[in-house]
C-alpha cells in the first residue's frame, strides 16, 4: 500500500510524537524542531529527489522521512535517531505501508545523526541535506540576545538559507545569508563542519558534489 504524507500526518500518534519532541526540546533550550522544521525538511527532501530525477515514490519516502525524522526526541534528546527509527517501524507498519518502504524510511532516519549517520540510501542523503541545510533565525526561542549560546547566535544570524539544487550540473549549494556582526563565519564552522561534511558524503551518494556559498563567498 502506498502510504501517503497526508496519511501519516493524520496518524495521532505520529502527531503527538512531532509535538511532543518539539515541546521536549524546547524544555531543555534547544533550538525550534517543531512543524515548521519538519514540514520544511519533508518539503525539500522531495522536491531534491524530483530535481535529480528520481522516481516520484522515492522522493515521497524522503517527504515523508523528513516530516517524521525527529519523532523520536519526544523519547531522548540522545540516539532520538535511533528511537524515532524504531518508533516509525511499528508506526508506518500500522497504516499499511509496503515493509520495503518501512525499511527505507526506518532506515533513512535512524542514520541523520551526525555521530552515526550514513547516507544508507537516497532517501536517507536527501533528508540529511534537508534537515542539516535548516539554519535559520526563526529557529530561535530564546527572547534574550544577551543570553544566546554559540547555536542561538549561529541560528540567529542566518537571515536567509537556501538549498540550491542544479541537476545539469550535478550540484548541490547550500547557500546562506549570515550577519556577520551578530556570529562571525568561523563560528558557522565551529558548531557545523561534521554537518557540512555529512552533507558533503549524502551528495556524494547521489552523484552530485556539494558547495557552500555563505555571504556570496564559495566556501566549500
Amino acid at each position: 500500500m502506498k502510504v501517503t504524507l497526508a496519511e501519516v500526518k493524520a496518524h495521532p500518534l505520529i502527531d503527538a510524537y512531532v509535538r511532543k519532541a518539539d515541546e521536549h526540546l524546547a524544555a531543555i533550550g534547544f533550538t525550534e524542531h517543531g512543524y515548521r522544521h519538519v514540514e520544511l525538511v519533508a518539503r525539500v527532501a522531495k522536491e531534491l529527489l524530483l530535481k535529480l530525477g528520481y522516481p516520484e515514490r522515492e522522493a515521497e519516502l524522503a517527504e515523508i522521512a523528513g516530516y517524521t525524522h525527529d519523532i523520536g526526541n519526544a523519547v531522548n534528546r540522545n540516539a532520538h535517531e535511533i528511537a524515532g527509527a524504531v518508533l516509525l517501524t511499528s508506526l508506518l507498519a500500522d497504516l499499511g505501508m509496503d515493509p520495503d518502504e518501512v525499511a527505507v524510511v526506518a532506515g533513512a532516519v535512524g542514520n541523520h545523526g551526525e555521530e552515526t549517520g550514513s547516507p544508507v540510501n537516497h532517501v536517507a542523503a536527501a533528508l540529511i541535506l534537508a534537515d542539516k541545510s535548516d539554519v535559520h533565525r526563526t529557529r530561535v526561542r530564546n527572547p534574550d540576545a544577551a543570553t544566546f549560546d554559540i547555536h542561538d547566535r549561529v541560528n540567529y544570524a542566518a537571515v536567509r538559507s537556501f538549498l540550491n539544487v542544479e541537476p545539469a550540473g550535478r550540484t548541490i549549494t547550500l547557500e546562506l545569508t549570515i550577519e556577520t556582526e551578530i556570529c562571525p563565519v568561523m563560528e558557522y564552522f565551529e558548531i557545523f563542519l561534521t554537518r557540512m561534511l555529512m552533507c558533503r558524503r549524502a551528495a556524494e551518494f547521489l552523484g552530485c558534489t556539494f558547495h557552500l556559498n555563505i555571504n556570496g563567498a564559495a566556501l566549500l
